[in-house]
């Protein structure tokens, strides 16, 4: 097991977020391909375009809202997964080969359970992946964001880091956290 970390995400200098003030993201990796990440937004929460909650699902285009992203790619070699959680429960697993270039609906990848918590200054989302089809004995590079939907209809980007230029999170310099190989379960 993979000590669990908190790190915290970074406003894109060109987004503006009346709403939030901080996001900030725990990491764990509880067994070998099991990945838990609990994003907690601070802000006016009321501000935030949430939807309503539905039946858990596969679905595309999550990201267009208020969204919850991971990367993962394991080392070495560039081949990534994008996972993207919504509020509404809704999630989606891709593959990709190398940068933004071979994507692919990731059907390896099990379903991702989500459960949120809300309340007027703070949002909690909780999105577990476990046994769920990622290279086991491999380190991940991890690229942890949001997209943030306020009430306006203004979008915010929030990142661990930030590649130069518009909002990025496929890009290299967002894979900013490393996990080491964990233990078999």
């Amino acid at each position: 097991m993979t000590p669990p970390m908190r790190l915290a995400l970074k406003l894109h200098p060109d987004s503006l977020c009346a709403a939030v003030t901080r996001i900030e993201v725990d990491v764990a990796r509880p067994r070998a391909a099991s990945l838990v990440l609990s994003y907690v937004v601070t802000g006016r929460i009321g501000d935030l375009r949430l939807p309503p909650v539905t039946a858990p699902a596969r679905a595309d285009e999550l990201w267009r809202h208020t969204c919850f992203e991971a990367f993962v790619r394991p080392l070495p070699g560039e081949a990534y997964y994008e996972f993207n959680f919504a509020p509404s429960t809704l999630w989606a697993a891709y593959c990709f080969d190398s940068y933004r270039s071979g994507m692919r609906v990731a059907t390896e990848i099990g379903a991702s359970r989500i459960a949120a918590q809300s309340a007027p200054e703070r949002y909690a989302l909780r999105a577990s992946l476990d046994r769920s089809g990622l290279p086991r004995d491999a380190r991940w590079r991890l690229g942890l964001s949001t997209v943030i939907e306020e009430t306006s209809g203004r979008k915010s980007y929030w990142a661990l880091t930030h590649a130069p230029g518009q909002p990025d999170f496929h890009h290299s310099d967002c894979f900013a956290c490393e996990l080491p190989a964990a233990s078999a379960p």
